[in-house]
């Protein structure tokens, strides 16, 4: 018998890759193209959803050239994405009307105002989840529909399709014959009913959405679709949100599970089981990844705008580091700081305290605040915000956490890990491979293949590092007081 492979397609903010893994869970290959971000104005961010299915195809031929494997081995596909940006193209020619609308992007707040203005925060909240904000995919698709001229029009007469960025792709990957989305990349668009599963119909009446515009919804284990390549026939069996892939590749699909993944933004989440825990602090109600057998369960998220982004900051903007690596080096070579603190709300913050009108800023900075103090001041904030989410998280599911399993690049600095087990105070978990997102997407159709199982994932997933902590709770306590002030500081009411 042949060996059997399983693709990921990992299709991120900032980059597009695909990776093969082996029966084993090993990585054979990855191929990784940069994607070009558009900022048209300020707090407006897009991309070109062409570019992106041109890159993914580019990476995915690339990988598959490198691993110097028969496409006819390749038993499934499994699909991640940046979860909320998005896309609307026109049903007969499968162009899209307008760049992708990032997730980052700030455009809809207008919109959102409106919303609690008719006062629907509850509803939102108690149905999708979510809080109303521009972060998600709604107000997107409805900001869209009101200034592409007649896209209201072709929507109402089904001419348009709707989708973030896994829907974009499977569409033009299976030529067009497959309009469809996952629960996880569904409950994050502001319009989709976590209780009932299914695209809720009031909020659909509110925005002005016809429903025609909408992709089917599966679980995330499932069948989307094939891809023809090369004369093989090759399924994608697996969909999965990047966050949610994430939590699944770390093994977190049972209650109790917490997984950080340090990305573009960092990005907290909680298996909390069957049942929805409403959050009273700040953060989301969300899907897990759902297989066909099994019944759905619910996960509380917290969401970092700026993790990783704070660190290209440093790089791009600042230009006060040459790459990102090198941050653990600096770090590392200067005394613990003296309340100097940076707060990275480039983006507005995020989870728990949910204020788009935030900005950066620093704190505590003295004459002898220099460069490096600035660097490492940047890195330790990442591990701030995630404390923030973890001490929300507890306070609503009444439950301590006694492991944070981690991931995604930033998780490769030793300094910011230890620093992160420090704070809260319990062991920080990072697997050997940190690829976890699209690992977590292989998983998913691996396992609908018939080439894993659930219960492999334990065997597959090798530690690298368990990092304990260290510091005296004064300390802690003291740290974390001043990144508290910080924040109270920088808040805009």
């Amino acid at each position: 018998m042949s060996k059997k492979y399983v693709i990921a397609f990992d299709q991120g903010t900032t980059s597009t890759r695909t990776i093969v893994f082996d029966e084993k869970g090993a990585i054979v290959s990855i191929s990784q193209k940069e994607l070009k971000q558009y900022y048209p104005q300020s707090g407006w961010v897009e991309h070109d959803a062409l570019e992106i299915y041109n890159d993914q195809l580019e990476t995915f031929q690339q990988a598959v050239s490198d691993s110097g494997i028969n496409p006819k081995d390749i038993a499934a596909i499994g699909i991640t994405n940046q979860r909320e940006t998005t896309v609307v193209w026109d049903r007969e020619t499968g162009t899209p009307i307008h760049k992708a609308i990032v997730w980052l992007d700030k455009r809809t707040t207008k919109i959102c105002k409106e919303l609690e203005k008719k006062g629907l925060s509850n509803y939102i909240k108690k149905n999708t989840g979510l809080v109303i904000d521009s972060y998600f995919s709604g107000t997107k698709l409805k900001w869209i529909l009101d200034h592409v001229e007649g896209a209201q029009e072709k929507a109402e007469d089904g001419k348009l399709m709707f989708g973030t960025i896994d829907s974009w792709l499977i569409y033009k990957f299976t030529n067009g014959k497959k309009h469809v989305t996952d629960h996880t990349n569904a409950s994050r668009t502001m319009i989709y009913n976590i209780k009932n599963l299914d695209w809720d119909k009031k909020l659909l009446n509110e925005l002005n959405i016809p429903k025609s515009l909408l992709p089917k919804v599966q679980t995330s284990s499932s069948d989307f679709g094939t891809i023809d390549f090369k004369g093989a026939q090759i399924p994608i069996y697996g969909v999965a949100g990047d966050q949610q892939a994430s939590l699944f590749g770390q093994g977190g699909f049972e209650a109790g599970i917490a997984k950080s993944t340090y990305g573009t933004g960092c990005f907290i989440l909680l298996n909390t089981g069957k049942k929805q825990v409403k959050s009273k602090n700040g953060l989301l109600t969300t899907l897990t990844c759902s297989l066909e057998s099994e019944p759905v369960n619910y996960a509380l998220e917290g969401s970092v705008f700026a993790g990783g982004a704070s660190i290209q900051w440093l790089r791009d903007r600042m230009k006060i580091i040459e790459k990102a690596s090198d941050t653990e080096v600096i770090c590392n070579s200067i005394p613990p700081l003296k309340n100097v603190y940076v707060v990275p709300a480039f983006a507005g913050l995020g989870a728990p305290h949910w204020d788009g009108k935030a900005k950066g800023s620093v704190y505590g900075m003295t004459l002898d605040t220099g460069r490096e103090e600035l660097i490492k001041a940047t890195v330790e904030a990442l591990a701030y915000q995630t404390k923030d989410v973890i001490g929300a998280m507890e306070k609503d599911s009444n439950k301590k956490i006694v492991t944070l399993k981690v991931d995604g690049g930033a998780s490769a600095n030793n300094y910011l890990m230890q620093f992160q087990s420090d704070l809260l105070n319990v062991e920080v978990d990072r697997p050997i491979m940190i690829e976890v997102t699209a690992f977590g997407a292989a998983l998913l159709a691996g396992i609908k293949a018939g080439v894993w199982t659930k219960s492999d994932i334990a065997q597959i997933r090798e530690i690298d590092t368990v990092f304990s902590p260290k510091m005296d709770e004064k300390t802690r306590k003291k740290k974390y007081k001043g990144w508290k002030e910080a924040i109270k500081r920088t808040k805009s009411k």
